[in-house]
C-alpha cells in the first residue's frame, strides 16, 4: 500500500497481509487522511475482494485497469519487473493522473449471478462427464452403443433390455445404473439452476435472453463478468476486453487479421455458443457466416467475423438495458428484440483497443494504492 498526494509526493508506505488483521491495519492507515480516495487495481479482478470491503465500509474505490498501471510502471522504472512497492507506486500515480477512472460500487447482484453461473457450469461439466462414461459402458453392453444425445430416461430403457449373465457384463451393468442414477439427479439440479438463474436475470431487467443463442447461463455470465457495461467506452473496447477484437496479422502485401487469444475466456465462450445457435437456425448471423465464407473467408476467419458482430449486438443490448433502467419506462427505448448480427461491424482498425476508464470521479487528495 501507498499513500500519496496530488503532487505524487509519498505520504505514507506499508506492507498488508489479506486477512482480516491485515485489512484493518490497511483501513485504519487510510483513515488517518480525512480526503481520500482508494485506488485498486483490476476492481473486476484479482482486486475486487479488497475493493468491495473497501466499499462495504463506506469508501470511496477507483478502479486501476492493469494495462494502464503497467504503463506506469514502465514510465517510472523504464522496464515491466513487478514488485509490491513498484506495483502500488504505479497504481497510485495512474490514478492521479488519469481523468474518468470508474469508481467501484457494490455489486451484490452481480456477484450472485457470477456464483450462480458458476455453480451452473459446473454441473453442466459433471453431466458431460457422466454421460461420456455412460456411452462407454453402453458401448461394451449394446452392439453399436447408444445414440449420442441420450437423456438419463433414454439410458434407464435401454439399460432394462440388457441381462448379462457373465461377472464382467453384470458389472457394467451395475455400474450403469448407478451412474444413470448420479445423472437423472445432476439433471434436476440444473433444471433449479436454470429456474433460480432466469428468476434472478429478471430481477435486473435485462433482455440478453431476447437474444437468439443467450439463456439462463449465458445472460447470467455476461451480467456477473461485466458488471456494468458502462465502464466500456465503446463496442471496440468491448471486443477488445472480450477477445474478439481481430489482431493484425499481415505480411507484405497479403493482409489479414486473426483471433485475440487474450481477453475474457468466459465472455468469449458466451458469445461463441451464441454463434453456435445462430449456425444452426435461419438467422441473420448465419446468413452474414455463409456470406463471409462465399467472400472467400475459411470457415474459421467467418466464425471470428460472426463473433465480433456478435459482440457488438450483446454491447448494444446491454448499453440500452441500461439506459432504460436509469430511466425508466419514460426515457429512453428500451433494447431491440431482434436477435440478429445484422448492425455494421467496425473496421478492424478501430476495433482494437486498450481497455476503457468510465467516467466519474477526479482523485482528491491523498489518494491511497493498494496493491
Amino acid at each position: 500500500m501507498e499513500i500519496i498526494n496530488d503532487s505524487e509526493k509519498i505520504l505514507a508506505q506499508g506492507r498488508f497481509g489479506t486477512d482480516r488483521d491485515g485489512y484493518q491495519a490497511t483501513l485504519k492507515l487510510g483513515r488517518q487522511h480525512k480526503e481520500r480516495i482508494w485506488a485498486v487495481e483490476g476492481c473486476n479482478g484479482i482486486g475486487r475482494h479488497i475493493a468491495q470491503r473497501l466499499v462495504a465500509d463506506g469508501e470511496t474505490v477507483v478502479d486501476v485497469p492493469a494495462k494502464l498501471s503497467a504503463r506506469a510502471r514502465v514510465f517510472d522504472t523504464g522496464q515491466g519487473r513487478k514488485t509490491d512497492p513498484v506495483d502500488a507506486h504505479s497504481v497510485a500515480v495512474a490514478a492521479l493522473c488519469t481523468k474518468g477512472l470508474r469508481q467501484v460500487t457494490i455489486d451484490d447482484v452481480a456477484v450472485a449471478l457470477r456464483l450462480l453461473v458458476d455453480r451452473r457450469d459446473g454441473l453442466g461439466h459433471a453431466h458431460t462427464g457422466l454421460l461420456n462414461r455412460i456411452h462407454k459402458l453402453l458401448l461394451e453392453l449394446l452392439p453399436g452403443g447408444a445414440k449420442q444425445f441420450l437423456s438419463a430416461p433414454q439410458a434407464r430403457t435401454l439399460l432394462k433390455t440388457i441381462r448379462p449373465r457373465e461377472l464382467v457384463g453384470a458389472t457394467r451393468r451395475r455400474l450403469a445404473s448407478e451412474l444413470i442414477t448420479e445423472l437423472a439427479q445432476v439433471d434436476k439440479k440444473i433444471k433449479a439452476a436454470n429456474k433460480e438463474l432466469t428468476e434472478l436475470v429478471e430481477t435486473t431487467g435485462s433482455s440478453l435472453q431476447d437474444l437468439n443463442g443467450i439463456g439462463p447461463s449465458g445472460a447470467a455470465r455476461l451480467i456477473g463478468d461485466i458488471a456494468d457495461i458502462s465502464r466500456f467506452a465503446s463496442r471496440g473496447h468491448f471486443a477488445s476486453w472480450n477477445g474478439t477484437a481481430p489482431l493484425d496479422a499481415s505480411s507484405g502485401d497479403h493482409k489479414r487479421h486473426r483471433l485475440s487469444r487474450a481477453g475474457n475466456g468466459r465472455i468469449n465462450r458466451a458469445l461463441h455458443i451464441m454463434a453456435i445457435v445462430q449456425l444452426r437456425q435461419d438467422t441473420e448471423g448465419r446468413a452474414y457466416y455463409r456470406r463471409e465464407l462465399a467472400a472467400g473467408k475459411t470457415p474459421i476467419e467467418a466464425m471470428r467475423c460472426l463473433k465480433r458482430r456478435l459482440s457488438d449486438v450483446v454491447y448494444k443490448q446491454m448499453i440500452n438495458d441500461a439506459r432504460q433502467t436509469r430511466t425508466g419506462p419514460g426515457g429512453h427505448a428500451g433494447a431491440t428484440l431482434q436477435s440478429s448480427a445484422a448492425d455494421p461491424i467496425p473496421m478492424v482498425n478501430t476495433s482494437e483497443q486498450s481497455l476503457p476508464g468510465p467516467a466519474d470521479s477526479q482523485p482528491r487528495t491523498p489518494l491511497l494504492a493498494v496493491s
